[in-house]
């Protein structure tokens, strides 16, 4: 899908906000402490993810015939 494709879908969201903004005005420090904070929001969404994959299975589990 493209970004394009996306971000039209969600004006205002705060992501889209986040993707538009323009880094060339952060000095070097500020871009690895973006790259920080971005990392951890990786992380945690990933982890949202397999939670979610992994009650779905449970669900499955219990529900099969």
């Amino acid at each position: 899908m493209d970004l394009d494709e996306i971000l039209a879908k969600k004006p205002g969201d705060p992501l889209t906000e986040l993707v538009k903004q323009d880094l060339e005005r952060l000095s070097v420090d500020e871009l690895h402490e973006r790259v920080a904070i971005l990392e951890r929001e990786l992380s945690r969404t990933k982890q949202n993810i397999q939670r979610a994959v992994n009650h779905r299975a449970s669900a499955n589990d219990i529900f099969k015939t």
